[in-house]
């Protein structure tokens, strides 16, 4: 049976129709891995198969970022800090994924700490991209998109502070979906910041999207931010016929790539010709979420990071990479007394100014439409040029990131290089169920313009 580019609701599809067995599917996407990983790097570890639950995707395997604690499986977040770390213990994201009947294909490399947005900074070693080896895929859960990208697994469970799910799906050509936060529970993560933290599933449909969403979403009595608002069918709201109105901000529009400028001109017309309403609105500077991001974020670092020691982990502070340092002691400094109130308490209240400027456009129009990031995919080594590289290539991701708000990003073609651009869906508090309505239309309008295949062409 033909397998290969199948989506999870084929795959799913196929295993409950008896056409094809759990351990025969496991078993081709093991062989995937063990033929392309080698030249990716996206997979750290990879898992047995094992028995499985029966549930709505009994059978059916993803790929598990490497920051998710999985009981009894190595679990590394991509740093030699836990380089030996073995979890006792099970998140509620992979809990519930099990108890649904999923099977683990590996842990997926990552930025190490979740630090960085081409996941380069892991001590393992970078990731490649799947459409061009010498380029980054993105990162932090640039594994993840890479094995999704190149059909290593039919999807995967990545994590975003501020992008790190949107912009490398970007990068890599698939679908990402980052929830609102406190959507999905963050309990058995490894804490990046903990007050942006969100898991969320990368997919080769939006279908698969919300279908993963629909298992992992929901309140969690070990996670007190989880919310407790009611976990509506996502499947069904996404194929609900719809009229929306799209929000375009102008100042998300400056400093793109032409080559990304014009892809998403071009799909604010596939917006109009499905009959929905395109207009200009006005958000605050992205550059104001830049500076709200680095400074409160890198003192959830500097707090997250400070129980990691030789005692409990077998590895000492020494083993830290220079990204997590720098960001230990960037965020060190600004919670330090005489600097608290100058940076940490200022940040706090522009971050009060970019939600309720949020809340304000969301009161005019349904979702707002942005490129995930600005430029395509850069080469292995480029980040080296920009000083704070992940709030450059996340600028755009950060209010949705800061304001707590969900997002996704789709495939809307490819640039002058061949590589894909992504599209930027932001909507409003618990709003997940129009922003995948949306994409929905958009995919089955364009069928993403053919990306997904294209890509995985070299992977046949």
């Amino acid at each position: 049976m033909d397998i290969f580019g199948k989506s999870l609701t084929e795959l799913r599809d196929l295993i409950k129709s008896n056409k094809i067995s759990s351990k025969e599917l496991f078993s081709y996407f093991a062989k995937r891995a063990e033929k392309y990983n080698s030249d990716l790097n996206a997979y750290l570890t990879m898992i047995d198969f094992t028995d499985h639950s029966e549930g709505d995707l009994s059978g059916i395997p993803i790929a598990i970022k490497d920051n998710f604690c999985t009981q009894g499986v190595r679990t590394t977040a991509s740093a030699k800090v836990l380089d030996s770390f073995i979890p006792p213990y099970e998140s509620t994201v992979t809990r519930r994924l099990k108890e649904a009947g999923v099977l683990f294909t590996g842990k997926t490399n990552m930025d190490a700490w979740a630090h960085g947005s081409s996941t380069e900074t892991s001590d393992y070693g970078p990731t490649k991209n799947p459409w061009d080896t010498t380029r980054a895929p993105g990162g932090s859960s640039g594994g993840s998109a890479a094995v999704v990208s190149s059909f290593l697994a039919p999807a995967a469970i990545g994590s975003e502070t501020a992008g790190s799910i949107r912009q490398p799906a970007s990068w890599c050509g698939i679908v990402g979906l980052k929830p609102t936060y406190g959507r999905v529970s963050r309990y058995g993560v490894i804490a990046m910041g903990s007050s942006f933290d969100c898991p969320g599933p990368m997919t080769q449909t939006v279908e698969d999207a919300a279908m993963i969403l629909q298992v992992i979403a929901g309140k969690d009595p070990y996670d007190a931010t989880s919310a407790t608002e009611e976990v509506p069918d996502y499947r069904k709201q996404m194929t609900e016929k719809r009229t929306l109105t799209f929000g375009v901000p102008d100042e998300y529009m400056k400093g793109l790539d032409r080559d990304v400028e014009k892809k998403v001109e071009e799909s604010l017309k596939v917006l109009e010709k499905l009959g929905h309403k395109v207009k200009r609105v006005s958000l605050l500077d992205p550059k104001y979420s830049i500076s709200v991001y680095t400074i409160l974020q890198r003192a959830e670092v500097s707090s997250n990071l400070a129980r990691y020691d030789g005692i409990r982990y077998g590895n000492g502070r020494d083993a830290f990479g220079s990204e997590a340092k720098r960001r230990m002691m960037l965020g060190t400094y600004t919670l330090s007394h005489g600097y608290y109130d100058a940076f940490y308490k200022k940040a706090q209240k522009i971050k009060t100014l970019i939600i309720e400027d949020l809340k304000r456009v969301f009161d005019d129009v349904d979702l707002i439409v942005a490129a995930p990031t600005p430029m395509t995919a850069l080469k292995l080594g480029e980040f080296e040029k920009y000083p704070f590289f992940g709030e450059t290539m996340d600028v755009l991701n950060e209010a949705a990131a800061v304001a707590g708000t969900p997002a996704i990003s789709i495939p809307c073609g490819l640039d002058s290089k061949g590589l894909p651009v992504g599209l930027q869906f932001m909507g409003n508090y618990f709003d997940e169920g129009t922003i995948l309505n949306a994409a929905y239309q958009f995919e089955k309008e364009t069928n993403f313009f053919d990306v997904l295949a294209e890509g995985r062409k070299k992977y046949e």
